[in-house]
């Protein structure tokens, strides 16, 4: 703004031959950096400034995860090239208003607001429950820089915890708090403050906040020369600093809110950014409208979504649903359909219909004959091999439900499954019983039987034929990931 008070000052006077009459400045740039080192001290000095504000963010980021787990649509990768593309974003003068009403209610300024909203996006988008969101601040602490043209602006990192029985008014509250102390402790250029914090570094992704947001409520005075037509022309240089960046400002008109969203095309497909911009204008929108609403029952899905998913779910037009009828059975009639037809390759071996029904139903026997039964659970800890589909056909047609236990996970989680999904049985391989068995011991859930899939006695088994389940039986349990808590089973 200054600048270009000053440009079209200096415009209007050379265009009739006179010096810009320009009002002498109380200070200069220079005065500023030598006040901003003399009143952020020495390092060496315990009782600093710049110490007490290191000590501040020091504790407001300690334990902060080393990057948001955004849902992109590629994983990251080793060096981020820095390629950007932006999607526009707009508000309506009713959103704005709505904004504007709730942040003077509460006391709170509407970039308060904007953020607890895209917090409680991010959160609602699984990037966990500890999310960290960086802002510029204008820097402009002392009314006498108001008309100094220099760099001022610095960055900090607003942490907020969000679950999903939090109303927005609480994590409203949350981010005030936490920006209310940001902004005490906003003098350390933020390149100094990754400098001593020394967080873990990845060429991947910028440190310390991946995502940033941007509110501008600066009025930027019309450019006024004599005989020139001017347009603003916003820059998009194809660039993406951040994985995502969130800019809002006043529409030119004044009535709602414009902006852009710039980000990483590495990561994220045009369409994903776009869903994104919906999302959060319709948490936005949730949210404001009432602020006791919990941020877990915020719906975000539009009707394209509503309907996409009601195919996947055999819902849409023309979907025939067949009700009453099981996997085992479904399968038996494939088999008697093409019983010499290939069912499953693995590597260098291939199994036809008839002999995965073999395999299955004689596993299903021994199951049966252990005490497996209809409302059981079976937990199926398997490499990647044919055995995986051959096991969890054995406890279909046993009537349980299998848990997948991924071989890879680590101890703690596999004895958390163990205690909280209690299977009576678990089918495994020779190399993973001792380990099992040593963890069903640890959570006090030892299951009654500890299978070896591989076991020679198996195929000395009789093909069993067992009654079908039932649509009420469990098919499967599968735990969720637990980035947002502790792992539930699904």
């Amino acid at each position: 703004a200054p600048f270009i008070r000053d440009l079209a000052t200096a415009y209007q006077a050379r265009c009739v031959g006179r010096v810009p009459d320009w009002a002498p400045l109380p200070v200069q740039y220079a005065d500023y950096t030598l006040w901003q080192r003399e009143w952020l001290g020495d390092l060496d000095d315990p009782t600093s400034e710049i110490n007490t504000q290191l000590d501040y963010w020091r504790q407001a980021l300690a334990g902060l995860p080393d990057r948001l787990q955004l849902p992109t649509d590629r994983p990251y990768p080793a060096v981020a090239d820095y390629r950007g593309g932006t999607v526009d974003l707009s508000f309506d003068p009713a959103v704005r208003v709505v904004v504007e009403n709730l942040a003077r209610r509460e006391r709170v300024t509407v970039s308060m607001v904007l953020q607890a909203a895209l917090t409680g996006l991010f959160f609602k988008l699984g990037a966990g429950e500890d999310i960290a969101i960086g802002s510029p601040i204008a820097g402009r602490t002392d009314e006498a820089l108001n008309d100094l043209v220099g760099f001022f602006v610095n960055a900090w990192v607003l942490r907020v915890s969000a679950h999903a029985d939090m109303s927005f008014r609480d994590l409203l509250s949350q981010v005030r708090d936490k920006a209310l102390a940001a902004y005490d402790n906003q003098d350390i250029p933020f390149e100094r403050l990754v400098e001593l914090l020394n967080p873990d570094r990845s060429a991947a992704h910028q440190p310390l906040f991946q995502v940033a947001l941007t509110f501008q409520n600066n009025v930027v005075p019309n450019i006024v020369l004599p005989g020139v037509e001017v347009t603003p022309v916003p820059p998009r240089l194809g660039v993406s600093r951040f994985d995502l960046w969130f800019n809002i400002f006043d529409a030119i008109d004044g009535s709602g809110w414009d902006g852009y969203v710039e980000y990483s095309v590495g990561l994220f497909d045009r369409a994903t950014v776009e869903s994104f911009v919906a999302q959060f204008k319709t948490i936005l929108t949730a949210v404001t409208e009432d602020p006791d609403t919990r941020v877990g029952s915020v719906e975000l899905l539009g009707e394209a979504e509503r309907r996409e998913l009601a195919v996947w779910g055999g819902r849409g037009a023309g979907a025939a649903l067949v009700s009453g009828v099981s996997v085992p059975e479904l399968f038996a009639v494939q088999v008697a359909r093409t019983p010499d037809a290939v069912a499953v390759v693995f590597e260098d071996r291939s199994w036809t219909y008839r002999e995965l029904d073999e395999a299955s139903g004689r596993l299903a026997g021994v199951l049966a004959d252990a005490g497996v039964s209809v409302g059981d659970l079976v937990g199926l800890l398997l490499p990647r091999s044919e055995f995986t589909v051959i096991a969890v056909l054995a406890v279909l047609k046993a009537g349980a439900g299998y848990v997948p236990i991924d071989v890879a996970y680590p101890d703690e989680r596999i004895q958390f499954i163990l205690a909280d999904a209690t299977p009576v049985a678990v089918v495994t391989t020779a190399e993973y019983v001792d380990r099992i068995e040593g963890l069903g011991r640890l959570s006090g859930t030892l299951p009654a039987v500890v299978l070896d899939v591989a076991d020679p006695s198996i195929d000395a088994h009789a093909v069993s034929v067992l009654p079908y389940p039932t649509p009420q039986h469990t098919a499967y349990v599968i735990y969720t990931s637990g980035t947002t808590g502790v792992p539930k089973g699904v």
